[in-house]
């Protein structure tokens, strides 16, 4: 081997460890003088890509990927990191070339055909989907990735039974698994015991699941007590069967608990299915003070109005999905606030909050917002609630509040299942209103204006009226 090439490998080992350690920018500058001196050296091209995509270089990333597959065609994984590139950029012929190609290498890739399980979901090609993810597991039964993917799909399409065994695959809990000093519930008798649940994903996710502490308690749970996100102490100690909430930034005490689960593994140990989901409204309240504050607050705002609407634009901007299920910016429902007899109200907090303040003829309610309780009094003073697929339109529904769903047609969340107007998790008080194929959101908001054209129209508008 040639001094130059001996040199690039120890720089490539070298960024290896620094990628391991998570130096980022080490590992680059170690990859680069390695492909100054070893123009040909594939793997690298290949690392500084997935260096590069890390860092948000997407073009730069498309550029290292092609050079290594021009240097070695041969590598699947190669092409699989150049598919789910594209794919996130929604380059969808592109990168399902990718995972093709990656499959003819290695027909045996259980990573790949989850990858193009997942594009052709995307695509709503569920079918071709499903088969991939039942291959991929065939040949990995383990594939936690496969699992997973194939449980969106089922509980998507309804399917919850299976659907449920597979989403026990996910892993986001596993940092809550050795600190518990007792063991998980696997759907044991809980006659006299005490339960802890573990804290979930998302706020939406608690607040849509807190429910499944009653049913613990109906199985017999002597005391359930809740972990979970600060901002959701205060409102979810109203859940019914709830008895104490540990908010996540505390110390958790070592023990006390006789189990422990996590909060989204219920509805499978309760073999929840699509007749028997637990959807008695409202299971969650505001305080009756506040509720009381929050209709001093607004007593004299809007007189004179029909209708009070609650509005809410973005999601989280960590969340995988956030730019298809968040609007680009509050001014996208700007043809909805020219109606005449209705008054907008900001929920917004976090991502796009500022965007109320400058924006005509929206109350800006967020300086007023310092947890979910404070928006649940708030919301209780609204008549309707218009929101994006986030934790306040699973919040306006515990509460028994009509709410409005703005729903993206790509990666739509698998609560909201297929081509439904309405949720059998808020029965009578929700209303989706989907994004048609591969449109941008005014048909929506076009939509949506018409209903509430419509709803201002009927006779006997009312506080707290269902749709």
């Amino acid at each position: 081997m040639n001094p130059a090439r001996l040199a690039a490998e120890k720089l490539f080992h070298e960024a290896n460890i620094a990628l391991a350690d998570g130096q980022v920018a080490a590992a680059e500058n170690h990859l680069r003088q390695a492909l100054a001196l070893q123009p040909d050296f594939a793997e690298a091209h290949a690392n500084l890509g997935w260096v590069l995509e890390q860092r948000g270089d997407v073009e730069g990333a498309e550029h290292a990927y092609r050079q290594a597959l021009c240097l070695n065609p041969q590598q699947a994984q190669m092409h699989l990191n150049l598919g789910a590139l594209l794919a996130d950029q929604r380059r969808n012929d592109e990168a399902e070339a990718c995972y093709r190609h990656a499959l003819e290498i290695d027909p045996a890739s259980a990573a790949a055909l989850s990858n193009l399980g997942a594009l052709l979901a995307c695509q709503r090609r569920d079918d071709a989907a499903e088969q991939c993810y039942r291959t991929a597991l065939a040949l990995d039964p383990e594939h936690r990735s496969s699992h997973f993917n194939l449980s969106y799909l089922l509980l998507r399409a309804g399917r919850f039974a299976e659907g449920w065994q597979h989403f026990e695959r996910r892993d986001w809990y596993a940092q809550f698994e050795g600190r518990f000093n007792c063991p998980r519930w696997r759907g044991e008798s809980l006659a006299g015991k005490s339960i802890l649940v573990g804290v979930e994903a998302g706020h939406g996710d608690m607040i849509q699941f807190c429910r499944y502490a009653q049913e613990l308690k109906a199985r017999g749970a002597r005391h359930v007590s809740l972990l979970c996100h600060n901002a959701l102490g205060r409102l979810l100690a109203s859940a019914p069967g709830v008895d104490a909430v540990l908010p996540i930034d505390q110390p958790i005490p070592d023990g006390g608990w006789d189990l422990w689960t996590p909060l989204l593994s219920i509805p499978c140990l309760s073999h929840t299915d699509a007749e028997s989901i637990p959807a008695t409204l409202p299971y969650l309240h505001a305080d009756e003070f506040q509720i009381a504050c929050w209709a001093e607050r607004l007593s004299g705002v809007a007189a004179g109005t029909h209708l009070r609407v609650g509005l809410t634009w973005k999601g989280n901007p960590r969340f995988e999905n956030d730019a298809q299920r968040s609007l680009p910016s509050l001014a996208t429902l700007r043809a909805l606030t020219d109606l005449p007899g209705v008054a907008f109200f900001s929920l917004q907090k976090g991502a796009g909050e500022h965007e109320a303040v400058s924006e005509p003829g929206i109350y800006d309610l967020a300086p007023y917002i310092h947890d979910f309780a404070d928006t649940a009094a708030a919301i209780m003073n609204l008549d309707l609630v218009i929101s994006v697929d986030t934790a306040v339109a699973h919040l306006a529904g515990a509460l028994g509040k009509c709410c409005w769903v703005l729903l993206p047609d790509y990666k739509t969340d698998w609560r909201w299942l297929n081509a439904r107007s309405d949720s059998p998790w808020y029965p009578d008080v929700m209303l989706l209103f989907r994004q048609p194929s591969m449109a941008a959101w005014d048909p929506v908001v076009l939509q949506v204006r018409e209903a509430l054209a419509t709803y201002l129209c009927e006779e006997g508008i009312r506080i707290g009226r269902k749709i």
